[in-house]
């Protein structure tokens, strides 16, 4: 009988802890992404690592976030585009912490020197794990939510997501801009749902390409939470985009120098329902259109400590976002 016991004591204990309830941190790497999704089920999914160097930073950062959270590895790591503030730490965290999937819209399309580099040291780590290649239509299989591929590899949703294809407004006033051929037009772009929660990262998805997914009609629906797309660029965050997710809080990932500029910062506060803008940084372009203080983790413009924003998600739909620099908290209801 005693060995029964221990053999279902390990058992128990090689499994993912429960979350109990959906959590995501949004870790600092100074103007790149690296977003860590628990689910209730207790799986996760990292979204980009980070900037490569920086004697580990931001590697560093996220294995720490992973160890509050509970996480001892990564069930899928979506790397949404080849560009180094994304893709360049992936090396250093396949390092760290185990990573299950790899997933990703396929090659890198960019074909200078630098761009062939990164390429070749994320396949390196890909190859040791299990690659997945998602198109626009797919869903990433994280047990305890539902994570819609929206886009990827330059191509958007052809269909309507469940309760959304309603006609957008706004869509009327908004001229197309100059043709996007980057890695950043092709990213990874998702939605997260989780009972009657939502969440929305479009990567550094660029103005046409977000305008795709929601004009005329809106494919993609509502978001309680949006992150800011391409770290707040204005060559990003359509208001057509904003008129259709329709956020309740914004989240941006800048940098102190980067992103955060005033154009984008202004459509975001120009949306009706927007009730608060959250920031990794304090944004030096973004002057008086900064988000107060208190909903800036890091409000230095240098020597950052590296603070990271936490957001907790009930099946209601309510939740909570906390500031781990000040431990300062809000809860919004559904």
């Amino acid at each position: 009988m005693r060995i029964l016991i221990s053999i279902l004591a390990l058992s128990l204990a090689a499994l993912p802890l429960s979350a109990a309830n959906l959590q995501i941190y949004f870790i600092d790497v100074e103007g790149g992404q690296a977003t860590l999704i628990v689910s209730p089920s207790g799986e996760s999914m990292l979204v980009d690592a980070g900037w490569p160097g920086f004697n580990g930073r931001d590697a560093d950062r996220i294995a720490a976030a992973a160890k509050l959270a509970g996480v001892k590895r990564i069930d899928y790591l979506l790397n949404t585009h080849y560009h180094t503030d994304h893709a360049g730490g992936i090396p250093e965290i396949a390092a760290k912490i185990p990573i299950v999937h790899y997933v990703d819209h396929g090659s890198n399309t960019e074909t200078n020197p630098g761009a062939q580099k990164l390429a070749a040291a994320y396949d390196e780590v890909a190859a040791k794990g299990k690659r997945l290649v998602v198109k626009p239509g797919d869903k990433i299989p994280l047990r305890g939510v539902e994570i819609d591929v929206v886009a990827a590899h330059g191509a958007v949703i052809s269909k309507p997501l469940p309760g959304a294809g309603a006609p957008n407004p706004a869509c009327a006033s908004i001229e197309p801009k100059r043709e996007d051929r980057s890695e950043n037009g092709r990213s990874v772009a998702f939605i997260l749902k989780y009972g009657n929660f939502r969440f929305a990262n479009m990567a550094d998805l660029t103005w046409n390409k977000e305008n795709e997914l929601v004009c005329p009609n809106n494919l993609i629906g509502t978001a309680d939470v949006y992150l800011i797309t391409h770290h707040g660029l204005d060559i990003s965050n359509s208001p057509a985009i904003l008129a259709a997710l329709q956020p309740v809080v914004a989240i941006g990932n800048n940098g102190a120098k980067k992103g955060g500029v005033p154009g984008s910062f202004q459509v975001i506060r120009n949306t009706p329902s927007v009730k608060d803008i959250w920031q990794l940084h304090y944004a030096i372009p973004a002057g008086d259109l900064n988000a107060p203080e208190q909903f800036i983790a890091n409000p230095e413009a240098e020597n950052c400590q590296g603070h990271y924003i936490k957001l907790t998600a009930e099946s209601d739909g309510s939740f909570t976002i906390t500031n781990s620099r000040n431990n300062f908290s809000k809860t919004y209801k559904r």
